[in-house]
């Protein structure tokens, strides 16, 4: 028998101050997207901002439904939102923007999602992640946070 140990590299900045221009930017608009989240049952708002490698920047937030679990996360919204007008345009990065104190990782609904996206591309996908303030993780790929995923090999 073998044990193996999976993990990977998190990048913590003290804020949004510390990231790049660019980061800085697409987190400004998840913060934004956020705002604008339909979160009446559970109050938790999200709000997602997808960088496309052809400059292009898709927001999403989270909609909820009354007929639970109709609603659709944040992060689903912008990345087939993304798809559906860009298709053949890679997602360099997703930032992601909770109303809590403490960032929150996407639920695996959406890590599932947006590995699709990475494989599909060939590209990874890196992830930003913030609370309502404070500090901001950022990891490389969606496939650090989603070892041993599931993609479409399998069904050949």
């Amino acid at each position: 028998m073998e044990k193996r140990q999976l993990g990977f590299e998190l990048t913590v900045y003290d804020n949004m101050d510390e990231l790049s221009a660019e980061d800085r930017s697409l987190m400004q608009a998840a913060v934004q997207a956020r705002e604008d989240a339909y979160a009446p049952y559970s109050r938790f708002k999200v709000g997602a901002a997808v960088l496309l490698d052809n400059g292009e920047i898709v927001l999403g937030n989270n909609q909820e439904n009354a007929s639970y679990p109709s609603g659709l996360c944040a992060e689903r919204v912008a990345v087939f939102q993304a798809g559906a007008v860009y298709p053949n345009s890679a997602i360099k990065t997703v930032a992601i923007n909770v109303g809590s104190q403490d960032p929150a990782a996407p639920c695996g609904n959406c890590r599932q999602s947006i590995a699709e996206y990475e494989q599909r591309h060939k590209s990874p996908i890196a992830l930003l992640l913030m609370g309502a303030s404070g500090v901001v993780y950022k990891c490389n790929s969606i496939a650090d946070i989603l070892p041993l995923s599931f993609d479409g090999s399998y069904l050949e």
